[in-house]
């Protein structure tokens, strides 16, 4: 399949949401992603240049409710998201919240407070413990890959794989990004699939994609 075919394939995937509702990974800097939904999708020129420049705060979807603005860090974004109070919550039990603030570019793919309600029951809990701060850390961080890795290099990516890139983390271990049917999947170590449900959401220091299961190493 030609790239611009592929490219114009997932263009209706990576659409963004506005509201409601609830490389082999580069690591070169460049760098994804959604189901249905609505909003502002990257144009056909963006897609083609890969471009990872920010866009205005009003071009960003909103997330969990809020207004995402590309002038605030990954972790002042998602406190603000009623979606993701799991994730911040998470986050700072890890004591990843200076890591998440700092200059990355990181690449984020994010659960929503649903994806971890999928999980065991009692997981997050026990993962919340004090003594579990190194498990929760190689958790939050298998869901960090370096760079911008946005939807514009994810297709030329998954082009270049025959159907499916595999991506990076920052925690060591890799996930797999699967463009089927219109539906932009990653899949875990473990096999569990996640759908990006809002992609290419600007941050001042990266971009975060929301998904819909929690990714474990």
């Amino acid at each position: 399949m030609k790239l611009s075919l592929l490219s114009l394939a997932l263009v209706s995937t990576f659409a963004l949401a506005a509201c409601g509702g609830t490389d082999t990974a580069t690591t070169d800097g460049t760098a994804m992603a959604p189901a249905p939904a609505t909003g502002t999708a990257m144009t056909d020129d963006a897609m083609a240049a890969g471009t990872t420049d920010a866009m205005a705060p009003s071009d960003n979807p909103m997330v969990g409710g809020a207004a995402m603005d590309t002038n605030r860090d990954i972790v002042d974004n998602a406190s603000a998201s009623a979606d993701h109070t799991t994730l911040v919550a998470a986050v700072q039990a890890a004591g990843l919240v200076d890591t998440l603030k700092g200059s990355g570019p990181f690449t984020v793919f994010a659960p929503t407070n649903a994806a971890f309600e999928k999980l065991p029951a009692g997981t997050v809990d026990t993962l919340l413990l004090p003594e579990s701060k190194d498990d929760l850390s190689g958790v939050l961080t298998y869901h960090v890959v370096p760079g911008n890795v946005d939807a514009a290099a994810l297709t030329r990516q998954i082009q270049a794989g025959g159907g499916s890139a595999t991506l990076t983390t920052v925690q060591g271990g890799t996930l797999t990004a699967r463009a089927d049917g219109g539906a932009v999947t990653i899949t875990d170590a473990k096999g569990n699939v996640s759908n990006v449900t809002t992609a290419d959401v600007r941050q001042s220091n990266g971009i975060v994609h929301v998904i819909d299961t929690v990714l474990m190493p």
